[in-house]
């Protein structure tokens, strides 16, 4: 048997190629008449899993919390590990795909996050299951990178905001499943079913991407990967996540809190800096020039805080404070992904029409006042569920144009670094919605589990989340208008 240059067998070479190639799709998938949306409804999956994942992690706080007889801080982690992983490496796998090929990274995404799927619902403990929870994120970033560039590119630009909208209608209904089938796996068979529940879907999202997803376009040209900006990044995040996490039970002026504040702003400074300076850094800031995108980046940020902070703080108050079981409070929860899957497919019509100034400054503003009508309901469950339902209406009218927005202002061949930017704004903000409204939380009821102490905590987080919705709405009553030749 004879070898290459580098002593590797044609067998091996083979395989290599077959693993590391890009397929074309079948003719009979690439000459249909609506093979884009094939490949819009592949992304759909990757969307539908990652949000379903998030939603159910959510619900089981409160149940992993008692299962491991940990803090809420502790606890916390389960998230938050899953986040940093995330936030600090899905800009360079969206330059990384940018030079190899989405669809390759896409595709591998679903195969490992299935992975990591199935090692967290066999983790003997909390400190594995957050391990695990970082390779099942390896995974999740893959797919986000990618998701919304493998749209841009295949979708022309007058139908890019119906795109992303289907998108966000797969979000949505993740999010709005996530906390009933959540509630319904744990009540039947504990917290270890809820990654169970994605593994089949990992398998049928590889098989759909390597099908029905085109070969990668406009691909860049390789560079050397900005090691250095990741070493500064990713302890500066974790650094910053700690300190909130531990803030309260530690002390905010222990040394450990107060150590860990400064190494995040030595290294953010540092990592700002180094990323100004690199030929080829991380994340590129070249790109915040454009105003459009850098308020749409500023805004997605602050609205992923809301979403992920409400989902976070309402099931305590359900559970503790209005003696809800899981199951239950899972589908009260569900009512704000439906109300964001009802308006995001429109959202996206809309802003194909008329640009994505007026629908997202409308939705923030919805969410603003939803939130202080959520904080000021009181015990009213029919006001709760109404409040929740604005609040997804206001998140499914604003998210389509956002994205659609930053999308449609980045150069085709930075799809995947604008991608990553989107997605790591996603991963931020979820993180500091997490965070921060634990925080407020925590701030608020201590370590007291009394119905009182959780609905007042409860209100001042719904408060905060309002502030922080209404930052969105200036921000993008900001965003430049379009013009009117590229509005036709």
């Amino acid at each position: 048997m004879g070898v290459d240059r580098r002593g590797h067998s044609p067998d091996h070479v083979r395989l290599r190629e077959l693993l590391l190639s890009e397929p074309a799709r079948p003719r009979r998938i690439a000459e249909h008449r609506a093979e884009v949306w094939l490949t819009v409804a592949t992304v759909c999956v990757g969307a539908f899993m990652g949000q379903l994942d998030a939603s159910i992690v959510n619900l089981a706080f409160p149940t992993l919390q008692h299962s491991f007889g940990a803090s809420l801080g502790a606890v916390q982690w389960v998230g938050l590990a899953y986040l940093v992983v995330v936030i600090a490496t899905i800009s360079a796998v969206g330059r990384a795909s940018d030079m190899i090929g989405r669809k390759l990274l896409y595709t591998y995404g679903f195969v490992v996050f299935a992975a990591g799927s199935a090692l967290c619902a066999v983790a003997p403990g909390l400190i594995w299951l957050d391990i695990f929870r970082a390779v099942q994120a390896l995974g999740a970033v893959m797919l986000q990178a990618n998701s919304i560039a493998i749209i841009a590119s295949a979708i022309p630009r007058e139908r890019l905001g119906r795109a992303i909208g289907a998108q966000g209608t797969a979000q949505a209904l993740g999010l709005a499943l996530g906390p009933v089938v959540g509630g319904v796996l744990i009540g039947v068979g504990g917290w270890r079913l809820i990654f169970v529940v994605n593994v089949p879907i990992g398998v049928v999202g590889a098989v759909a991407s390597w099908l029905l997803v085109p070969r990668s376009r406009n691909l860049g040209q390789r560079v050397a990967f900005d090691w250095a900006g990741l070493a500064m990044f990713m302890p500066a995040l974790a650094a910053l996540l700690l300190g909130l996490s531990f803030g309260n039970q530690q002390g905010w002026t222990s040394p450990q809190v107060l150590g860990l504040l400064a190494v995040f702003a030595v290294l953010g400074i540092g990592f700002v800096a180094r990323q100004i300076s690199t030929t080829h850094p991380m994340i590129d800031l070249g790109l915040f020039r454009v105003r459009r995108f850098a308020v749409g980046t500023a805004a997605g940020l602050l609205s992923y805080l809301v979403l992920f902070g409400v989902l976070f703080v309402t099931p305590f108050e359900l559970e503790r404070a209005r003696g809800m079981s899981p199951a239950r409070a899972g589908i009260v929860l569900t009512i704000l992904p439906v109300g964001m899957a009802i308006v995001a497919p429109l959202a996206g019509r809309l802003m194909d029409r008329v640009g994505a100034r007026t629908p997202t400054t409308v939705g923030m503003l919805i969410v603003a006042g939803s939130m202080e009508l959520l904080a000021l309901g009181g015990g009213s469950f029919p006001l709760t569920l109404t409040a929740l339902a604005l609040v997804g209406a206001g998140l499914g009218l604003f998210t389509p144009p956002n994205n659609a927005s930053i999308m449609s202002n980045a150069p085709a061949r930075r799809s995947g670094v604008a991608s990553g930017i989107v997605n790591l704004t996603r991963g931020l903000g979820t993180a500091l919605g997490l965070s921060l409204t634990a925080l407020v939380l925590d701030l608020t009821a201590g370590t007291s589990v009394s119905a009182a102490a959780t609905s007042a905590g409860f209100r001042n987080g719904c408060q905060f989340l309002a502030a922080v919705a209404l930052a969105a709405t200036v921000l993008s009553a900001l965003r430049r208008p379009r013009p009117v030749a590229s509005a036709a």
